[in-house]
């Protein structure tokens, strides 16, 4: 790849993408021109455009770089984008620099100190709680981040302090986190997901095992424990392990729920750490905060820094994002797509709201996904009051025969459920009694965010 200093324009191919769009702002930053293709707009891209990148939605090569511009333009494609489609295709017909963004990504943190975040749930909270806990120290850090940080609103953050630190989320989409070579790292799950680029689980696991090999000497893995983690992976670097429940080197003790605020002390390697308190609601962020904590003290952060930068996290957009409180009817959307996400949401929900009816609308997201997890999915789901399944979301996938919503569907016990198409939103609320209501899915379930919320606002008042 040309060095970053002679590229001029930086073209990307599906930049409204949660980690596109974060390469899309730093090159922008750092004075690239930045335009890029994306499928449909989405408020991302809305927002790519007001800060000054040109973007457009349809396969139109009058607005791609020229070829006098080759030498001087870097491509990034996610492997969203067919390889049939007419502007990947000029691209690659003409020999300009392509690179997927994963490999960019490794790129940037070359000459940095990489702490990377990988696992099949919970890595986008921990990234951006790690970050957030550096950036609230003296260490200082930038970050590439798979959401959007509710404290900083945004997907990107830079370095003010020239800090060394760069965190990333190391997605296993693809194999991509293997462009990745950390200083640090965690694993928080190793669940079977992805099947479609794996095979099967153990091919999965043995990714992460290349993961892990590709840590640097004398660095450290911290991993969620009960993973089946395997020390000889890679015997050059240390090994962590970190829990809420069991014994670990990282675990919460002296646990407590205080005015919805989650209260513990942190046993650590090195100490203590005592008084401890996150606000940001679900159980599951109590453990991805114990895994955030421990990058952070071993990035060097202080028990002080920590202890006074986790009670001001505010999350992630779209992760247990409370859109609505009302009177009534309390509104709170995930992005939990893969079983154990949907149960571990959900149980949160009945652990805070203990009592209450939860109607959870739910949009599976893969055909290959539903395939494979269609049991898992359904006993998921009838942890819920009410359940309204909607279609599948396709994303990258072409249907596969017999698979389909109805699926899930046919293997629940719940009485109250239903499938549901998009245009039947908000509407068809009218017909539940709401205390607990829930948008579940990575599709494009977002879309029925701001409805639904106005649709309350109507119906129950603040």
């Amino acid at each position: 790849m040309t060095e970053i200093d002679q590229i001029k324009r930086v073209y990307l191919l599906g930049i409204g993408g949660i980690g596109m769009s974060a390469l899309a702002r730093y090159f922008h930053f750092i004075g690239k021109s930045v335009d890029g293709y994306d499928k449909t707009p989405s408020q991302l891209t809305l927002d790519l455009e007001n800060e000054g990148i040109s973007i457009h939605y349809t396969d139109d090569l009058t607005k791609v770089p020229t070829l006098e511009e080759k030498e001087t333009t870097l491509v990034i494609f996610t492997p969203a984008v067919p390889y049939d489609f007419q502007e990947l295709k000029y691209f690659m017909d003409n020999g300009f620099q392509i690179h997927k963004r994963s490999q960019v990504l490794g790129l940037l943190t070359e000459g940095k100190k990489c702490i990377a975040i990988a696992g099949t749930h919970g890595k986008t909270s921990v990234t951006t709680m790690t970050a957030h806990l550096l950036k609230q120290s003296a260490v200082d850090c930038s970050a590439f981040m798979g959401g959007i940080s509710k404290n900083y609103k945004t997907n990107l953050l830079l370095s003010e302090r020239n800090s060394p630190y760069i965190v990333v989320e190391a997605d296993e989409f693809d194999r991509s986190f293997l462009q990745l070579h950390p200083d640090l790292a965690v694993i928080t799950w190793m669940d079977a997901d992805h099947l479609d680029i794996y095979g099967d689980h153990e091919s999965m696991v043995k990714a992460f095992a290349y993961f892990v090999m590709q840590i640097k000497k004398d660095g450290t893995l911290v991993y969620r424990k009960g993973l089946n983690i395997d020390n000889d992976w890679n015997n050059s670097i240390n090994y962590y392990s970190y829990s809420i429940s069991e014994e670990a080197d990282f675990q919460a003790v002296n646990f407590q729920i205080v005015d919805g605020a989650y209260h513990f002390d942190l046993k650590t390697p090195f100490g203590m750490i005592e008084g401890l308190s996150l606000s940001y609601p679900g159980l599951m962020n109590v453990e991805n905060a114990v895994a955030a904590c421990a990058m952070a003290l071993l990035s060097g952060v202080t028990d002080k820094e920590i202890g006074d930068a986790l009670p001001k996290y505010t999350g992630v957009v779209r992760r247990f994002d409370v859109r609505f409180a009302g009177k009534k009817t309390i509104y709170i959307d995930d992005y939990a797509h893969h079983p154990r996400e949907l149960e571990a949401t959900i149980r949160s929900v009945r652990d805070l709201y203990p009592g209450k009816r939860v109607t959870g609308i739910f949009q599976p997201h893969l055909f290959t996904r539903t395939r494979d997890f269609a049991d898992d999915f359904a006993t998921a789901l009838d942890l819920l009051d009410d359940a309204l399944v909607m279609e599948i979301y396709p994303a990258r996938e072409l249907p596969i025969e017999g698979v389909n919503s109805d699926l899930i569907l046919g293997k629940m016990k719940l009485k109250s459920r239903r499938l549901c198409q998009k245009n039947e939103f908000p509407e068809i609320l009218g017909e539940y009694d709401l205390e607990i209501l829930l948008t579940l899915g990575a599709g494009d379930i977002d879309r029925l965010i701001d409805p639904i919320v106005s649709y309350l606002r109507q119906k129950d008042d603040v």
